[in-house]
This record gives C-alpha cells, structure tokens and sequence, in this order.
C-alpha cells in the first residue's frame, strides 16, 4: 500500500511541476498591477488570466499526469483516459445533474457537488484511467470489433468504470466532503498552532512522500481551505490567507542552508571539500528554487534525530509567521524566486518580515545544528565512518559519454545490473529502483559516484537521491537496460 502511495506522490510530480510557469505568469503580472487585478493594465490582465489557467484547472492536469505516471507504458492514451475519467465523473456529479437526478432545484443540491471538480476527484480519475490502461491496452476483440482493441478500448472501459464510481461518490462524496472540512475547520480554528502542526507533520511525512496528501489538504480545493488557490487570486483575507505557506519561505530560503554550513564545519578535514561541494548545491537549491529533498535526505537517514528537530523548527516557523499574520505564497515552493513573485501580490502581508524571520531561522539551524551533530556525534555527510568506500574508483575512463551516463552506469552496476533491476523510475530529485535481491546491491559503488544518499524503502525497492538532475541520470540508465 505503502509503495502505491509513493508511486501516486511520483505521479503527481508532472503536474505540480506546472505550478512554477503560473507563479511566474501571475507574479508578473500582479508586479505590474498589484492593486487591480490586471484591471488597469492590459498587460497584467494577459499574464494574470494566462497564469490562472493553470491554478485553476489543476484538478484536470492530476488527472492527466496521475494516468500518465501511473500507467506501466506511460502511454499518452492513459492521459487521454485520465481527462475522459475527470470528465465523465465532474459532469455526472455536477450540481445541475444531482439536481436532475435528485428532482429537486440546484439551489436544494448538497454544497458537497459544487466542489466536486477538485484534486481528489482529480487524483482518483487518474487512478481509475492508469488501473484500465494497465488492464486493457493489450487486450484483443474479436474481428469485428477490432477497431476497438488495445489502446483505443482503454478509454471506453474508463468511462464505463466512472459510471460506477460515479454511482459510488454520489452517496459518499457528500460524507467525505464534509470530513475533509471537517478536518479543515479544525485544524484552521487552532490558528497559528494548527499551522505549527501542520508544518512539523508536512517535513515528517517527506520520507514516505505522503506529505503531497496532507498537503492537498491545505494548499489546494479539497476542504475548502485552497491557501495557494485563494493567495494568488486574491479571494481570501491578508494576513490569514497564505498561514500555510509563509512559514515555509525562513525554513527553505534561510534555516536550510544554514543547516548545510554547520554540516559543512563539522564534516572531518579529509572530507570537507566532497561535502562542500554537496552542500553548496543542495543549499542553493533550497534557497533560490525551494527544493530541499538534495538536502534533507543527505542527513535524514544519517541522522534522523536532526531531522525530525528540523522538522519541528518547520513547524515552530509557521507558527510564528502565522501568529504574526506574516503572509507570503509560493506556486511551486517557498524559495528566492516565488518570495519575489509574490511578496507584492494584494494579499502578502508583511513579507519582509519572514526575511527578518529567517535570519533569525539561520542562527538557529547553524547553532542548534553544529551543537547536536558535536555533542551527539552524529554522523551527518563528511562524518561517516571512516573506510575505504571514499574515493571513486579510476576505471570509469572508458565509459563515454556525459557526466550522466558515466554516473549512470555506476549505479547501474552497484545495482546488481540486468540480472538484478527489474525497473527504473525517477521523482524530482530520487531514483526509485526495483531489484530482485536487495543483498545483490553494492552501496559502496553506488556512494562513490557522490550521490547525497541511498534510501531502502522495501524488499525489493531502493531509492538513490541524485540531486534536481536526476531525470538525465534515469534517461542515461535506460538506455543502458536497452
């Protein structure tokens, strides 16, 4: 089940990487005019509409890119299957056809049906589209129904199985909408706490990549809270809206990189040039992009202790940024880029301050960070114990080609090879590998090529963290297993 999970959050990666176009879009134009709406500038009512294309119609982008990720071939007929699932079960379940249904005015409908084009009704086409593909792509009708088979039968059993799901959700929806809110409500009536727990549980969860599940809870349509919907369009309340991402932006833009400092000052002599050039990058990354996976996952398994206390320092920001009513909103994640998009956008509230915030954030880390990995002797990247596993072996010169293809086929090999690796797949910043035999694999080869870190998630599945480059080391090791 686990697993599944993972591979859906891998999924939905394809469409949450359009969010930064839209942040770009919107951030402009807002820039241009952030007191009407575009109203008073043509220009900024070009970018600001263009940019909420995307915001908007995300639920139909997760059907697509769930189909697409989830189905064994990635094939574009599941994504086509995917639109065809959201759109069957979004007009059967829309607030006129209930009505219709029920025989009652639209105004009696159940206000559940008014949010049924959302991300889990988004989500869950893609699931039943990739299930279909997965069935049926392959699947030959007799002669005279031949027209039919294959790829092209993968959207007709799609749209019959949404007529059942359909059947389903129009007594369930209602009950699971109302949880959600539920849910929701609590947590929103806590105030700053509730985004101080929401924050500490979204870093806890990264691990498993069930934090996107929590995540679609607060930042998108699901209870009704939409903090980056309603942030970037302007439709909720300033320094309210925005509590469940401004806390982030001190954590990823300042805390971050600081926390890759101190493991730079305390990594031994010997090792602190390997370690500088990966927390470098990693901290970069962080700071201008908000991608912090290179960075978490090189210490979350070397020492998880420091990373369940960075956990807690993310809550502890939100709290704080939430208690203040310090407000800003990312499309992508909270990093340089997206806090200048969005710091001047109608509802930020007092952006500046999370910078102020941060540098506090900063000393924190650096302080509590050096503190806990001397006194505890914990063994963050560069103070390993010491091996012979530490220099990269020179018979790499014979492999042509890039950088990628060289590191590919070096992981490959610690892999186990043909004879061990059953499947490759890749999320933002992960490998995610299936093997036969886990004891076939040789963790030694695969950490000399300088990967941040290898993560055992299973039986037969192991990730290996790469870095934001990781989709051309995928590419290079397919190409190998061709």
């Amino acid at each position: 089940m686990m697993k599944y999970l993972q591979k859906i959050g891998r999924s939905l990666m394809l469409p949450v990487a359009v969010l930064p176009a839209a942040a770009i879009l919107m951030g402009i134009g807002y820039w241009i005019d952030p007191a009407g709406w575009g109203a008073g500038n043509p220009i900024a009512a070009f970018l600001i509409k263009a940019g909420s294309s995307i915001i908007d119609n995300m639920a139909i982008l997760f059907a697509v890119g769930v189909a697409l990720g989830m189905s064994k071939e990635k094939d574009g007929s599941a994504a086509m299957s995917g639109l065809v699932a959201y759109l069957v079960i979004t007009t059967l379940l829309s607030t006129d056809s209930v009505a219709m249904l029920q025989g009652v005015d639209p105004e009696n409908v159940n206000a559940a049906f008014a949010k049924i084009g959302n991300q889990f009704v988004g989500i869950l086409s893609g699931i039943v589209a990739s299930i279909m593909y997965n069935r049926f792509s392959h699947v030959q009708l007799p002669a005279a129904l031949s027209f039919f088979s294959g790829k092209r039968l993968v959207p007709i059993m799609t749209a019959v199985s949404m007529l059942l799901v359909s059947v389903v959700l129009f007594f369930a929806w209602p009950v699971i909408f109302t949880g959600l809110v539920a849910f929701g409500t609590w947590i929103s009536k806590l105030g700053f706490i509730g985004a101080g727990l929401y924050g500490f549980f979204n870093r806890i969860l990264i691990p498993t990549g069930l934090h996107h599940a929590l995540n679609s809870v607060f930042w998108f349509d699901v209870a009704g809270i939409n903090d980056i919907g309603n942030f970037w369009a302007g439709t909720g309340t300033k320094g309210i809206t925005g509590m469940y991402q401004a806390g982030f932006f001190p954590i990823m833009m300042f805390g971050l990189p600081a926390a890759a400092l101190a493991m730079y000052h305390t990594a031994k002599t010997k090792r602190k040039k390997q370690t500088a050039s990966l927390m470098l990058a990693a901290g970069f990354a962080s700071f201008f992009t908000g991608v912090t996976e290179p960075l978490e996952f090189a210490f979350m398994f070397l020492a998880p202790a420091l990373y369940v206390v960075h956990a807690a320092l993310t809550g502890l920001s939100l709290a704080v940024a939430a208690f203040f009513h310090w407000t800003a909103g990312f499309g992508f994640s909270a990093g340089f880029v997206d806090f200048v998009l969005s710091s001047r956008l109608p509802l930020a509230n007092q952006p500046y301050m999370l910078l102020l915030q941060g540098l506090v954030v900063a000393v924190i880390y650096y302080v509590l960070f050096r503190f806990l990995i001397t006194k505890f002797n914990l063994a963050t990247p560069g103070r390993e114990e010491d091996t012979d596993e530490g220099t990269v072996s020179s018979d790499s010169s014979h492999i042509e080609g890039s950088k990628f293809a060289v590191m590919a086929a070096k992981i490959y090999d610690g892999l186990g090879g043909d004879a061990n690796v059953t499947s490759v797949d890749n999320c933002v910043t992960r490998l995610r590998i299936e093997v036969k035999d886990m004891n076939a694999v040789d963790q030694k080869k695969i950490k000399d090529t300088g990967v941040p870190g290898i993560n055992i998630v299973g039986k037969n599945s192991i990730q290996v963290i790469v870095g934001t480059q990781v989709q051309f080391v995928a590419d290079e090791m397919e190409k190998i297993r061709k």
